[in-house]
């Protein structure tokens, strides 16, 4: 997809009627950073929630509003929520201890699903993970986080829409530039596991269009919908992809779980070490898909192929 297109497609997802704000949280983050400017390009009123000026300062530069607030200040939450229209929820963590998504994810989803009650936020949308679900709520702290962050919404009186998005990819920032530097520069590529499971990526781009066209679109409201890519590939095959989009000709060296967990036993707290022992658990839990039929009868929005996902992150 070209840029234009891209702000085509943008445009017609705009907002329709009264032009309320919208606060995000976690806005500096990958996905945020993308959202944000697509919002700003729509001149959309965007309120960013922030722990400090600092942190906001690029979010405050492109025009929004700062509303400073932390995911375990419930007044703060209360606050950053007053005059909002629209509430679109992005804070998460993935590494931590089990008291960690607790605090933040579960205990403080759960204030600000309160706080936008209270402020009587006409929509809140909330930005889960593919994989969710009743049945794997206990195989890591970030599922369960997940799934009771989903329970808590429906169960509240606000509208509400949920995206799950897959592995989410984009050029700067997310996983994908890591895949491809490994690609290029090892002559072996070690893949976790079998290289079975198979995997359904989503562009960072198509994420934030989805997100936005979610604010006003009827038919999402009180819905889950799962978030992935055009393109269902195993490990194997995506590795592969990856090889031939760049010109190298590489080998894959399966890597098999039961060594890769003893490894990230010892180094998942280092900064930039690529995975911990619970990434490992929903990796080896199974193929990683989801219905994107639903998905696109509903919101009607292009999606990007996985190759050019790839070709994008690797220019």
């Amino acid at each position: 997809m070209t840029q234009s297109a891209h702000s085509t497609e943008l445009a017609s997802t705009a907002e329709s009627s009264d032009g309320g704000a919208i606060l995000v949280t976690g806005a500096s983050g990958f996905i945020g950073r993308h959202l944000v400017s697509d919002l700003r390009s729509l001149d959309r009123p965007t309120r960013c929630l922030v722990r400090s000026e600092a942190r906001g300062r690029k979010l405050a530069a492109q025009g929004c509003t700062l509303a400073r607030g932390d995911m375990a200040d419930p007044a703060s939450l209360r606050a950053a929520c007053e005059g909002v229209d629209t509430l679109i929820h992005l804070v998460a963590i993935i590494r931590g201890k089990s008291s960690d998504y607790r605090q933040v994810m579960t205990a403080g989803t759960r204030a600000l699903v309160e706080a936008a009650s209270a402020a009587r936020v006409r929509r809140f949308i909330l930005v889960s993970a593919l994989g969710v679900a009743a049945d794997t709520a206990e195989l890591t702290p970030y599922y369960r986080a997940k799934w009771d962050e989903e329970q808590t919404l429906k169960a509240s009186d606000l509208e509400y829409v949920i995206l799950r998005p897959s592995f989410v990819f984009g050029r700067c920032g997310g996983v994908l530039p890591t895949f491809i530097r490994l690609v290029r520069r090892s002559p072996l590529t070690p893949v976790l596991g079998p290289g079975t499971q198979r995997i359904q990526p989503v562009a960072v781009h198509d994420v934030a269009s989805h997100l936005i066209k979610a604010v006003e679109l009827e038919e999402a409201a009180g819905r889950t919908f799962d978030l992935v890519g055009p393109d269902r590939v195993n490990w194997d095959q995506f590795y592969s992809l990856v090889a031939d989009v760049i010109g190298k000709r590489r080998r894959l060296v399966h890597v098999p779980f039961a060594l890769a967990r003893p490894v990230a036993a010892l180094f998942e707290r280092l900064p930039g070490f690529p995975f911990t022992r619970d990434q490992l658990k929903m990796l080896a839990a199974g193929d990683n898909v989801g219905d994107i039929a639903t998905t696109q009868q509903v919101f009607g929005l292009p999606l990007q192929s996985l190759e050019e996902q790839i070709r994008r992150a690797a220019s």
